[in-house]
């Protein structure tokens, strides 16, 4: 197998790995960015209008509300979703009966299909004839039955809720994958020399897991920005676009509007927020490190 550890049998076997991402990954993104850079209905012949796309990005209200509530799911999701995992998986790592089985429908959500998600919640927050809605009618507590989704306020906090249902469990498999790659021996040291669970928590879990939050956070960052169908399903970016996030923005100004080009623009802001957000939190957590 010593073949195997030569530099040029990697390289060898590394290219149709290579030809795959550079056909399916890199193509796309380059397509997009020079549809971007022009006037296009799908049909005929781009016209090349250089940086006109984005210029008018500025000065598009309904682009800046689909930026900004995109950034409200990001931030719900953050705050709700990798804590919310982290302590999922600490009580996953409990040796428990029936812990398996716990395991697997923790992870169920995420194996189901986004439309379908979006398809379940919508019977829990609909304004009318959703389950929250109708208890606290029941209950006698009307004036707390808000429009949770389809208004003007709430419904990218509920966005924020519905994808940190469906990834909790996808994120938890992998914090718990982390906690059991940390050697045991630490810990029965660290009792030896007085060290009680929450001090473990503090100075011996949460340090050794750095690697792992830093996948977790890249993965809510890219989940987010690239939330569609859900999205789609809860409330097609109504009333009047105020609920779009900036890919079902995208979405509607290519395929509805037919302008392909302005469309493309939108896309190449999206993945480049999306890429400057990993890198920007890539660079501070090893600054802190360090």
């Amino acid at each position: 197998m010593i073949w195997l550890s030569k530099r040029r049998t990697i390289f060898f076997m590394l290219i149709p790995t290579m030809i795959v991402y550079l056909g399916y990954i890199i193509m796309p993104v380059l397509i997009s960015f020079y549809y971007s850079l022009t006037e296009y209905t799908g049909i005929g012949t781009a016209k090349f209008i250089g940086l006109d796309n984005f210029s008018r990005l500025w000065e598009d209200s309904l682009f800046w509300i689909s930026l900004k509530n995109t950034l409200v799911v990001l931030a719900v999701s953050l705050l709700l979703l990798l804590p919310g995992s982290f302590l999922l998986a600490l009580m996953l790592n409990v040796k428990v009966k029936g812990g398996n089985a716990v395991k697997a429908l923790n992870f169920a959500p995420s194996i189901v299909a986004p439309i379908l998600v979006g398809l379940i919640w919508v019977f829990i927050l609909d304004p009318q004839m959703g389950l929250i809605n109708v208890i606290l009618t029941k209950l006698g507590l009307g004036q707390f039955a808000l429009s949770w989704i389809g208004g003007k306020t709430l419904t990218p906090y509920s966005i924020g809720i519905v994808f940190t249902w469906q990834m909790i469990g996808f994120l938890a498999t992998i914090f718990l994958a982390g906690l059991k790659m940390i050697p045991r021996d630490v810990y029965e040291s660290s009792s030896m020399d007085g060290a009680n669970k929450i001090q473990q928590m503090f100075r011996i879990t949460i340090p050794m897991m750095n690697e792992t939050v830093k996948i977790n956070v890249v993965l809510i960052i890219t989940g987010v920005f690239k939330i569609f169908e859900t999205v789609l399903l809860l409330t097609n970016g109504g009333p009047n676009h105020l609920s779009e996030v900036m890919v079902t923005y995208m979405y509607n100004i290519t395929f509805t509007s037919g302008e392909y080009g302005y469309g493309m623009a939108i896309a190449t802001v999206t993945f480049l927020l999306t890429l400057i957000f990993s890198l920007i939190y890539m660079t501070l957590s090893r600054k802190s490190i360090e």
